[in-house]
């Protein structure tokens, strides 16, 4: 399967860089066989049913993009600097992350990286230290930082900004609406370094009107990583690498998840993060495990889903792993038409 199948023209006026005021009022377009319609979000719960199940993404965005400064001894003993740019992508220990770091080319083992405002440097005051301890082929970094645990955790929210998408980043400066624009109602536990952005169009009464019609919510937690912005650069998919994620569906899910399958009800997923993580705790019988650890799931077309019925996502990039998934969820001819249509009727 070739990656070029999965491209489309995507105008660039059609990249929303704000989320709709109110969440909810964003455009739905709801997709069921051949047969398009048009909505609102708000109007999700007509197509729910009592019994089934949302199952939403309670992962919580840090401000996991650090800029900084690289230093190295040069052979005169002089100190060399280059500015530099990390995006955190998978926390490996209490004090190391693994990154995606620009210029990568001038990183390598054993250099210090001061993140944060050099001007405080005399007093360290908002600053964040770490040596770079690995430099993988997959173009990861791993930063073991001076601090670790909480006392890490507060120093990256000091000196991070949110990793806005590259596709926002490029045509707007980050701000600070968007520690909370880019926030879903469900957010919970700090660990993301992207937004599962289908949960962006839900409110709190959004929430209570999909109960009110007798449909379950369930939380299960995958923590986004920076992999989510890479394009694929392989021509074939088979030599594309799905870079890892840390999640969990609690033994408490899965039971209650398993209870609305076995009553005919169906599993709804808010975002293809939600679903990857799912299929990922799934066994070949349909059986939903408790799962709790890294996954790399590459979903395609020919895909058996074995747990998830329904999706509701935004729409997504061309040549994009998340479109690939879509394709494979309702077939490649359906996601172009829909595609299609969003794009010549103004979705943005």
């Amino acid at each position: 399967m070739k990656t070029a199948d999965f491209d489309f023209d995507l105008p660039e006026d059609r990249i929303a860089l704000r989320p709709a005021d109110p969440r909810d009022s964003a455009r739905l377009l709801v997709v069921k066989g051949g047969a398009l319609e048009d909505r609102v979000i708000r109007d999700l719960p007509d197509f729910l049913r009592p019994g089934d199940a949302l199952v939403f993404n309670d992962t919580r965005v840090i401000p996991a993009r650090l800029s900084g400064v690289r230093q190295r001894i040069g052979a005169e003993g002089e100190t060399l600097t280059v500015e530099v740019e990390a995006t955190l992508h998978h926390r490996d220990a209490p004090d190391v992350w693994s990154a995606f770091m620009k210029p990568g080319k001038r990183i390598k083992p054993g250099d210090r990286v001061r993140f944060g405002n050099e001007s405080d440097a005399a007093c360290d005051l908002g600053c964040l230290d770490a040596t770079v301890t690995a430099k993988g082929d997959d173009g990861l970094i791993t930063l073991t930082f001076d601090l670790s645990g909480p006392a890490l955790d507060d120093a990256i929210r000091d000196v991070g900004v949110m990793p806005l998408p590259p596709y926002i980043a490029a045509k707007r400066p980050e701000d600070d609406r968007d520690r909370s624009d880019y926030q879903t109602v469900f957010a919970e536990h700090d660990g993301s370094v992207a937004a599962p952005t289908a949960g962006l169009h839900f409110t709190p009464a959004l929430l209570d009107a999909i109960r009110a019609k007798g449909v379950s919510t369930h939380a299960v937690t995958l923590h986004v990583g920076a992999g989510t912005f890479l394009p694929v650069k392989a021509d074939d998919l088979a030599d594309h690498k799905m870079h890892s994620e840390w999640g969990e569906v609690s033994p408490e899910t899965a039971a209650a998840l398993n209870a609305v399958h076995a009553n005919g009800g169906r599993i709804v997923c808010v975002g293809t993060t939600s679903l990857r993580l799912l299929e990922s705790a799934t066994a070949e019988d349909g059986e939903i495990k408790p799962f709790h650890g890294d996954t790399a799931i590459f979903i395609t077309p020919g895909y058996r889903f074995r747990a998830v019925d329904v999706l509701m996502t935004n729409f997504h990039l061309p040549k994009s792993t998340l479109f690939m998934l879509v394709s494979a969820f309702a077939g490649s001819a359906t996601m172009k038409a829909a595609y299609a249509h969003a794009i010549a009727d103004g979705y943005r």
